[in-house]
């Protein structure tokens, strides 16, 4: 149901978190279809679980906690099929169950996104290397763990971790690559958009369901009621 109203909504992509169950991403990507991209975060920097995940037919992968060019260069092997990676060749629901197989592996490396989370001290430390990374398409920036590897965890409005993002971001400029950032709120993402980023991240679904409600509460609350 969430992955369809996304779509309804005219959303141009969506971001699924992928703990453990691959059943639920498959039934969200299929509800989603073509009517706009559908990209997983894996739960670690893994080629099984990166594998899988592309398996399943969706537009890209986001990778967490990346905080070197080694790091980022092993997501890239991962995401894409020989020669320029080692993913695994499949028949799954990617390849259309291996009735465009031949199709599928022609053109599939140059449109699987690969996006790598900054999201830690020592990925801006090196983030000059990481946007040097072929293959790497967008970074992400993860503004709450990033305050914790700080030493500040929550506190994302820090001098620090301020300057930390923007050199992020501007690095991202620089080498050609979208960069997003998560924004709880409209007011963050208006923001966002203002300082350039060109990949937005906006809400969550418990954060869109909470707000209604509430609203939904306090309209009710303060309705004039009948004598």
């Amino acid at each position: 149901m969430i992955g369809s109203l996304w779509t309804w909504s005219m959303a141009r992509w969506i971001c699924m978190m992928c703990a453990l169950d691959l059943h639920d991403v498959e039934r969200i990507a299929q509800a989603v279809g073509e009517r706009c991209a559908c990209v997983v975060r894996a739960p670690s920097n893994d080629r099984v679980w990166i594998g899988k995940i592309l398996d399943l037919g969706v537009a890209g992968i986001i990778v967490p906690q990346v905080n070197s060019a080694e790091e980022a260069a092993r997501a890239v092997r991962a995401a894409k099929y020989p020669p320029q990676g080692t993913r695994g060749v499949g028949i799954g629901r990617a390849a259309r169950y291996g009735a465009q197989l031949n199709e599928y592996l022609a053109r599939v490396n140059d449109e699987t996104a690969v996006i790598v989370q900054i999201e830690h001290v020592d990925a801006v430390r090196n983030v000059e290397s990481i946007a040097q990374v072929q293959g790497v398409d967008a970074f992400m920036i993860g503004p709450f763990d990033l305050s914790g590897s700080f030493g500040k965890p929550g506190h994302i409005g820090d001098d620090d971790v301020q300057t930390a993002i923007a050199e992020t971001r501007e690095t991202a400029f620089a080498h050609n690559l979208s960069v997003s950032v998560f924004c709880p709120t409209l007011e963050q993402a208006r923001r966002a958009q203002s300082e350039g980023y060109n990949l937005m991240l906006v809400g969550a679904d418990s954060l869109l369901l909470g707000d209604a409600l509430r609203a939904l509460v306090r309209a009710l609350a303060h309705a004039p009621r009948a004598e």
